[in-house]
């Protein structure tokens, strides 16, 4: 069956979501300012059942064959689930793995309480394996990997290094010295990992440099390729995109060139186009560079939003999150914010994917909105200094303490790798 799930998918969404919430839109803005360098609507199954999204392009007459291999990765949404407690958490320390950011490192600074790196999601009909490294480095032997985003991505992409580092831990390789732009080669496995910073995904800069965090103002080139990151990816084999957080930032609009809109600009002279259509030609110009590389053979994951749990007021008047416990599914949705800036990854990588069909790319969706929802209990919070210490931090409801629920998404990407080797067997 061929997939045609924008279609069904936007039948199924048939009303707008709420204009987000202005207490993310707060917490938000400054934090990423801060912290430059620190992805219940049933739509899994569908990508699943249908196919053409996560590849399963497997005929009838090959059925008899390959059945055995189209039920394994038919018969269970990964995304969709609760989450168990897990005794043997966590798997590494901030002692046995250096490449935890100081923002993200909960047990250095003393979170007194352990119990949110001991939980593991478990989907709903089947079992997630247990990140396994070994498995993960003979999966990806002699390949790459890359992650381009903001610093969510950067957060996973450490997580990432840290789960590995109980077999082996890389030696720098990075080409340039910016560290916004890492390389890290596993000499064992002839394994590369990279991070390239693109808050934006596309062509950025900041309009007034070295302003006051609440009046920086950024110009956002919505049809234009970000170079950065665009003209290094075409020899990796797998590239994980995902982005949101800045784009609650004060954003001037330019297309072809001229001013289109802003976002939360506040400037009389100019239409206020809203976050969203920034966000929404933000990813469809990322996609649309990918589809155009003449010569990249990878497959692309989109790694969806990531929510913040920002409670108690704004980001600079109480707010926090100090829970300590991850939600079940039945105490919270996606909806408002969250659901819109999903709802528009998912349409656009529908749309990127059609295109890239008929040139050989492959698109496929990490969707970690749903478990990252229930987990208010993994991020740093108040954390990343030490208490006597005189620093300005902000609170950080946003990014994820390393071990902690965010390990969870190198399960998702060990999974769908092993799904990505068997499929390329099968060609």
């Amino acid at each position: 069956m061929k997939l045609h799930f924008l279609e069904t998918l936007i039948g199924k969404y048939f009303s707008k979501a709420p204009k987000r919430a202005a207490l993310l839109v707060s917490a938000t803005l400054l934090l990423f300012t801060i912290i430059p360098l620190a992805f219940p609507i049933k739509i899994h199954s569908f990508f699943l059942i249908n196919s053409s999204l996560w590849g399963n392009n497997i005929t009838d007459s090959t059925a008899n064959d390959l059945g055995v291999f189209k039920e394994a990765i038919r018969s269970c949404d990964i995304f969709r689930g609760e989450w168990v407690p897990d005794p043997r958490a966590p798997y590494y320390t901030n002692t046995t793995c250096s490449a935890i950011h100081e923002h993200q490192n909960c047990m250095k600074y003393g979170r007194p309480d352990t119990g949110f790196m001991k939980w593991k999601w478990k989907p709903d009909e089947c079992e997630l394996t247990e990140f396994n490294p070994s498995e993960f480095f003979e999966t990806v032997r002699g390949k790459s990997i890359a992650f381009v985003g903001d610093s969510v991505a950067r957060n996973h992409m450490q997580s990432l290094i840290c789960l590995l580092s109980r077999v082996e831990y890389p030696v720098d390789a990075s080409i340039e010295s910016d560290d916004r732009f890492k390389r890290w080669f596993y000499t064992t496995f002839n394994f590369t990992i990279a991070a390239f910073w693109s808050p934006f995904l596309v062509k950025s800069m900041e309009a007034v440099p070295l302003a006051a965090p609440m009046t920086r103002l950024f110009n956002l080139h919505l049809d234009t390729f970000d170079d950065n990151w665009i003209a290094q990816i075409e020899g990796f084999d797998y590239v994980i995109i995902s982005a949101g957080h800045w784009f609650f930032r004060h954003i001037i609009f330019y297309e072809k060139g001229k001013v289109v809109g802003c976002s939360n600009c506040q400037h009389k002279n100019i239409t206020d186009l809203g976050m969203y259509y920034g966000y929404r030609r933000a990813f469809r110009t990322a996609f649309k560079a990918i589809n155009a590389l003449q010569n990249f053979k990878g497959t692309t994951f989109l790694r969806t939003f990531s929510p913040a749990h920002f409670e108690g007021g704004l980001w600079n008047q109480g707010a926090n999150c100090i829970r300590t416990k991850p939600l079940k599914s039945t105490e919270t949705k996606l909806e408002g914010t969250n659901m819109e800036l999903y709802m528009t990854q998912i349409e656009e990588l529908g749309d990127a994917e059609r295109v890239g069909r008929e040139r050989g790319h492959k698109f496929r969706v990490i969707d970690t909105s749903h478990a990252m929802l229930m987990r208010p209990d993994g991020h740093p919070g108040r954390l990343g200094h030490w208490g006597e210490e005189n620093v300005t931090l902000y609170t950080d409801c946003v990014h994820w303490c390393l071990p902690g629920p965010i390990d969870s998404w190198n399960s998702f990407l060990l999974e769908m790798l092993k799904e990505e080797v068997g499929r390329s067997v099968l060609r």
